[in-house]
């Protein structure tokens, strides 16, 4: 249980610079979300506490379909994720995505059914994306990435990369920098 405090507190730091969590958790649809999510995956490993499983995870569901936020609990999130608008999130069960990644409204992260690219996306840390971003394919998008609005990205992207168009090109060089607040 130390473990989801740690990430909890680490992931409230995100959104308020580290106190008032009874404040983020009304106030930041996002925040409230992530809590149950993390909350769940901590309590899958104890099969005694199945009811109370049982019951969070309906309560997710609920909130998937009022906030719009399809994040399955099989989904691997690094600490300090954050939510920057809700509505029309949807992430793919088997995807990975690494610590510090900011996301927002209308941005999916899918799978590629065939092709060269079947499979998910690895994101890496400290990654940007922009809303209506789509993620697709077994890719992995470097650290320090930028996704620009309603990219489409469908090839690897490098470490300090901002990515923008349909296909996703490399427009700069300058990362998210200046997008993740309040780094852990």
């Amino acid at each position: 249980m130390s473990v989801f405090l740690s990430v909890i507190l680490k992931d409230l730091y995100r959104y308020t610079g580290g106190g008032g969590f009874w404040r983020a958790f009304f106030l930041y649809p996002g925040f409230k979300y992530m809590f149950y999510f993390r909350l769940i995956q901590t309590l899958q490993t104890k099969k005694w506490l199945y009811p109370i499983l049982l019951l969070l995870k309906i309560k997710l569901m609920l909130m998937q379909r009022h906030y719009g936020i399809q994040i399955p609990v099989t989904v691997r999130i690094g600490e300090g994720f954050y939510i920057g608008h809700f509505g029309g999130i949807v992430i793919n069960g088997a995807a990975t995505i690494g610590k510090n990644v900011n996301i927002s409204h209308d941005v999916t992260i899918g799978v590629s059914n065939r092709g060269s690219n079947k499979g998910v996306p690895i994101i890496g840390d400290e990654v940007y994306i922009a809303p209506g971003a789509k993620i697709i394919g077994r890719i992995v998008i470097g650290n320090n990435v930028a996704i620009g609005a309603n990219a489409v990205v469908t090839k690897d992207i490098p470490d300090n990369a901002c990515v923008a168009g349909v296909p996703a090109k490399t427009i700069s060089m300058d990362g998210s920098l200046g997008y993740i607040n309040r780094k852990i």
